[in-house]
């Protein structure tokens, strides 16, 4: 097996004596799989919790419906922009390699900064952070170091895993409350079941992601068909006076669109996968286009169907807003929508893993994240080191029982982040007017969702001070450890070879190597 500072054959060689095939992520993602991965990604838990959010910053049924619209133009903005990067730069990693393309390293290390540093972390998982963390790079021990257990917002992966985990058990329980301890259980099932189609193949993950997304907008149809059904015989009373409201504030609104972008977080992720996507040129725009219209579509009629069935004092009320539907519109079938709504969970948190992973791949591969989570395993040609760092975060964080997630909190640094990408872009264009660009966006486009998105974030600072505040001061806390450890690094020899050691002794351990094929 080659050591870990073997460097990668060019595009094209053979493997090494001894393998089948050189290591590399092949391209295996078709244009069905690409907006199943979208689709599957974005359709998670979001439009089954943020609806209740929308409505209560909004003030009004009309004003929830005219900002779910406008979130999925905004998201289907802001698609068509990475769908210019993700063909303009043809590596994986998303957000991460576009801020270092157009931006420079420092941003680009801020995002992968700011990605984990929002974890809560243990004394245990310290312990295991550390130990895979020091064998290539420093900069990752600060950062575990720095995560000292304040209330920061739980993985995302934990928290759709959460959510799939009680929408599974609780069925079996009601009208009584389910045991934590079950609920965390079967989270911890979903999340190595995830883990382990990650780890196994390429192919299987994005199989099971095209299954998972027909389940899911099944279930959208579900909810769908009642609502328009109740429309049709005259129940339009809850949209009478739609935008008539006491409580709406403009200093709110922020948080209504955060709530609904939070519905619509996803699509980017096929960004991340860049380098597995087949015909990139032709299949991501597509993909991008085909699926954000769809989920745009779906969502405004998943919320038209609420309210044709529920009043807006009720969708307040309700603490599972599907479930409550289903009770009322669909009797028979409310068994149902618990278990199509756990499908769902499983569906976005396999997109989010097999996206994430990608990101710290391409991290470690630019040498801003250890080495080890740049390599693939030689065998199942799947980045098994990335994949695996996520469980035992996502694992510990489920083991807290920590169930909501902070929306504001989480939101301004992605927000900000992808605003700062769009803003490279106009940058990029500004400095390389001759570049290829086998995509483009109108100007008006680009520079639309780039003031969009700096305007929330700004105002969000203004309504939520506190967290945001956070946010923003937590992301900065990266640049005196991008300085002392990524750009200059200053670690004694003697410790270098004693990472070197353990990183090779892991990488025996878990038979990866780095990839040997360009695939960029």
């Amino acid at each position: 097996m080659e050591g870990i500072d073997a460097e990668p054959a060019g595009h094209g060689q053979k493997a090494s004596p001894g393998k089948t095939e050189a290591v590399h992520l092949k391209r295996s993602i078709g244009l069905l799989s690409a907006t199943s991965f979208i689709i599957g990604t974005v359709v998670g838990s979001g439009i089954f919790i943020a609806p209740k959010g929308v409505l209560k910053n909004s003030g009004s049924v009309g004003l929830s419906l005219v900002v779910w619209t406008l979130c999925g133009v905004l998201s289907l903005f802001g698609a068509l922009c990475y769908a210019e990067l993700g063909t303009t730069f043809k590596k994986s990693g998303g957000h991460y390699m576009y801020l270092l393309e157009t931006l420079g390293p420092l941003p680009a290390f801020l995002r992968i900064w700011a990605e984990f540093i929002f974890i809560r972390s243990l004394a245990v998982f310290f312990c295991l952070y550390i130990i895979i963390s020091v064998v290539s790079c420093p900069s990752l021990l600060l950062l575990s170091l720095s995560s000292v257990p304040v209330p920061l917002r739980p993985a995302v992966a934990s928290y759709v895993s959460l959510a799939f985990g009680r929408y599974v058990v609780e069925p079996f329980f009601t009208p009584c409350s389910a045991p934590d301890a079950l609920v965390k259980l079967v989270s911890i099932l979903g999340v190595t079941f995830v883990v382990a189609v990650n780890s196994w193949s390429v192919t299987l993950a994005s199989r099971t992601q095209v299954a998972l997304t027909f389940v899911k907008m099944f279930a959208l149809v579900l909810i769908i068909g009642p609502g328009i059904m109740a429309l049709a015989q005259g129940r339009t009373e809850n949209f009478q006076g739609a935008f008539i409201s006491d409580s709406a504030t403009l200093t709110n609104l922020p948080l209504a669109f955060y709530s609904g972008l939070y519905a619509f977080g996803g699509w980017f992720y096929l960004n991340f996968v860049t380098e597995e996507v087949i015909n990139p040129t032709r299949n991501i725009p597509l993909a991008i286009i085909i699926s954000m219209v769809l989920v745009t579509i779906f969502y405004v009629l998943v919320n038209v169907a609420y309210y044709a069935i529920m009043s807006a004092d009720e969708l307040l009320m309700s603490e599972a807003v599907a479930v409550t539907f289903a009770d009322r519109a669909i009797p028979s079938l409310a068994s149902v929508v618990p278990i199509l709504v756990s499908v769902s969970c499983l569906g976005a948190l396999n997109g989010g893993f097999f996206g994430t992973s990608r990101m710290m791949f391409a991290g470690a591969r630019e040498s801003h994240w250890p080495t080890l989570f740049s390599m693939i395993h030689i065998r199942r040609q799947t980045p098994m080191p990335a994949v695996l760092l996520l469980y035992p975060l996502s694992v510990i964080t489920i083991a807290r029982g920590e169930i909501f997630q902070l929306i504001n909190f989480s939101s301004f640094s992605r927000w900000f982040f992808i605003a700062l990408a769009t803003l490279g872009l106009l940058v990029h264009r500004y400095r390389y007017p001759q570049h290829p660009r086998p995509f483009k966006v109108p100007l008006a486009v680009v520079a639309t969702f780039t003031l969009v998105c700096m305007f929330i974030v700004g105002l969000s600072l203004y309504s939520d001070p506190w967290n945001t505040g956070r946010s923003c001061a937590l992301t900065l806390t990266g640049v005196p450890v991008y300085y002392l450890t990524v750009h200059r690094q200053r670690l004694p020899a003697r410790f270098l070879r004693a990472f070197e050691f353990c990183s090779r002794q892991l990488q025996i351990l878990l038979e990866v190597a780095r990839q040997e094929v360009q695939t960029y």
